[in-house]
């Protein structure tokens, strides 16, 4: 057995009006986008970076700059799925997700999310458990500048 434990935070675009907030391969409307090359999914990013805690390479940095500034690629799902590639016969089975954010409010969409990760993860729903804090307003992400996700993996 391995735990691996990933991280990830974006600051709120305020100023792009085409970009959608994505969390978890689910789209929330009606709020502002996070900043990156990429779709900026950081609760996916905090996944992948879990993953890559397990497989000792990592896919944030070098191989999704490859991937999305040379090949174009902006959608998390693809790098969380180049991750997995790396798991060698490993089989994640559980998940643990933390958000912290003052919004958009987490807590009505962790069914969706849920079940938008254990689709691309081939994971029973049961599995992953899915948390959400202001932080009581002590960081930037409670101040609502942003959000942070720490994300731990669990693979046999």
């Amino acid at each position: 057995m391995k735990v691996g434990i990933g991280q990830d935070s974006h600051k709120f675009d305020f100023e792009n009006k085409e970009k959608k907030l994505i969390l978890g391969g689910v789209v929330f409307e009606g709020y502002p986008p996070l900043q990156g090359n990429s779709d900026a999914d950081v609760v996916l990013h905090s996944l992948t970076n879990a993953i890559s805690g397990v497989t000792c390479v990592n896919i944030l940095g070098e191989i999704s700059d490859k991937m999305c500034l040379e090949q174009g690629i902006t959608d998390s799902r693809e790098y969380l799925r180049e991750a997995l590639k790396y798991l060698e016969g490993s089989k994640i089975v559980h998940i643990s997700i933390s958000i912290e954010c003052l919004v958009p409010k987490i807590t009505p969409k962790i069914p969706e999310i849920r079940k938008s990760i254990s689709e691309l993860l081939d994971l029973p729903e049961n599995c992953i458990g899915i948390t959400a804090t202001t932080g009581e307003g002590l960081t930037e992400f409670g101040k609502g500048n942003g959000i942070q996700v720490f994300s731990c993996v669990t693979v046999v």
